[in-house]
């Protein structure tokens, strides 16, 4: 199974599936306009199911983590 990782050199360091220049959101992208995962590893057959989940793990992880902005605006509406 591949991770995703980020490198500044590497699609101006967008969350990519190791080893590959595909982007996370490429691929929720492709999920968000129902495409099947089947259809997603056809059109890029270096992936696998696993990497195709592991995407959108990361994305809701990443909306799931408390944002900076989110953080100061509850400091500032509870002053």
């Amino acid at each position: 199974m591949k991770k995703v990782v980020t490198n500044p050199k590497i699609m101006l360091g967008k969350p990519t599936i190791e080893g590959t220049r595909i982007t996370v959101e490429q691929v929720l992208t492709l999920l968000a306009q129902k495409l099947t995962i089947e259809d997603v590893l056809k059109d890029f057959p270096q992936l696998t199911e696993e990497d195709i989940k592991e995407a959108v793990r990361y994305a809701a992880k990443t909306v799931a983590k408390p944002q900076p902005q989110a953080i100061r605006y509850l400091h500032e509406i509870r002053r």
